[in-house]
């Protein structure tokens, strides 16, 4: 009989990941980093238990965006207040926030639940190569970006 493993909360283990996302596209580096928050590249993964890891993304600002997109494409939100949407094109963002960018590339790839929440908590991104998390031992992403 096949038995299928369940991971246990208690079970867990947390590694840290760095992924450099200089020269790349930033939903590329979005997927990546979001498929490691989640646990997918784990053969333990269990949808109904956060097994993530730790991302550190760096190089943000060197996160590149393809085609037009740089001059086209655009970020909305609402105040909350009527008559209150707001629109930031990603040419304004990537050049004095490129950190948010890719925290909302990030975001919208995640669950939208209670562990998709918990995971983003576990994003940290960087503009430049220099990190504060050289305590925490973080491991090279190895896998394929394209």
């Amino acid at each position: 009989m096949n038995s299928s493993y369940l991971q246990k909360p208690a079970d867990v283990e947390r590694t840290w990941y760095i992924i450099d996302a200089a020269d790349k596209p930033l939903g590329r580096v979005a997927a990546a980093a979001a498929h490691i928050l989640i646990g997918k590249h784990k053969p333990t993964y269990t949808p109904n238990v956060d097994c993530g890891d730790h991302v550190i993304v760096i190089n943000a600002d060197k996160a590149v965006l393809t085609g037009n997109k740089l001059a086209q494409k655009a970020r909305y939100y609402h105040t909350g207040w009527v008559g209150g949407i707001k629109e930031i094109r990603y040419s304004k963002l990537m050049a004095e926030k490129p950190e948010k960018a890719m925290e909302y590339a990030v975001g919208g790839m995640l669950p939208k639940n209670s562990i998709g929440r918990k995971s983003a908590t576990r994003l940290r991104v960087y503009k430049g190569a220099e990190h504060d998390h050289a305590a925490q031992q973080p491991v090279v992403w190895t896998g394929e970006i394209k």
